[in-house]
């Protein structure tokens, strides 16, 4: 099973467009997924067409431990379950605060949920900061997928969210790797896109070799501006079923690609044809 977190601590990057396409894409490749939205806004559940209102049970029920992943789960589409989120999760943060363990809160219950299902993938869509939920999210994951802006400010950012992970992966999680890094809103037909791509190249090959980041990699699949992923949303569809043969649905059918040719199996196989 491969534990990822795609997270950014700036917003408006494409982080929970790209959770919500990869699992929706991964599951159209018969690939059992689990989304679990850790963002308070409740944007990935969202796009699945799940609102959590009322008393409906979120994943804020298994931080406050009253509820366990399995017990919250919803199957949103065939192969893809989604554990909610709403604005309670806001809470969890300050009421853990003195809590024992806090940081693995998510890491226990993911082992709980794969001791009852086999899933392929746990594909965990953080909030835009670098507090408690996403040290919970770090802590759980094996691989962080991190979607970037071409833009000079993502950039920076980029250096203090690698920090986090390197500190993360001292403290609390040896296991912990940065794989890739997915340019969305991509203008291909700008100067500044090539420029920032070639700066990440630079850095990551640069990179301490004992560093999480050491062997991550700018994937080749781009994800450009495109209406119909900003529209999908509201229809509460992935872009592969409101949108099948758009620039969207192409790019990130072109990314799952990428992410299944990095499973285990698929590098055995490529191993034995060289």
């Amino acid at each position: 099973m491969r534990v990822i977190a795609v997270m950014n601590q700036k917003g408006g990057v494409g982080k929970t467009t790209s959770s919500v396409n990869l699992s929706a894409g991964l599951a159209r490749q018969g690939r059992k997924v689990c989304l679990i939205d850790l963002d308070p806004q409740g944007h990935g559940s969202l796009h699945f067409g799940l609102e959590a209102l009322g008393n409906t049970p979120t994943v804020y029920d298994v931080f406050t431990r009253r509820a366990s992943l399995a017990d919250i789960r919803r199957l949103v589409a065939p192969n893809v379950w989604v554990v909610p989120s709403n604005v309670d999760l806001a809470a969890a943060e300050v009421e853990l605060v003195d809590s024992p363990h806090r940081e693995t809160v998510l890491r226990n219950a993911i082992a709980a949920l794969s001791d009852q299902q086999d899933f392929d993938y746990i594909v965990m869509d953080c909030p835009p900061s670098l507090g408690l939920l996403t040290i919970n999210a770090l802590t759980a994951a094996r691989e962080v997928f991190i979607p970037l802006q071409p833009h000079f400010f993502g950039l920076q950012g980029l250096s203090k969210l690698l920090e986090t992970t390197a500190l993360v992966a001292r403290r609390l999680n040896r296991d912990l790797k940065v794989s890739g890094i997915l340019l969305c809103l991509y203008d291909s037909g700008t100067r500044l896109a090539a420029d920032v791509r070639d700066d990440l190249n630079e850095f990551l090959a640069q990179s301490d070799p004992q560093a999480p980041w050491a062997n991550a990699k700018i994937f080749n699949s781009r994800i450009r501006r495109n209406i119909k992923l900003a529209e999908a949303p509201s229809f509460g569809q992935a872009i592969f079923d409101y949108a099948p043969k758009c620039a969207g649905a192409h790019d990130y059918e072109a990314f799952v690609a990428e992410v299944i040719a990095a499973e285990p199996a698929a590098q055995d196989v490529s191993a034995k044809a060289a």
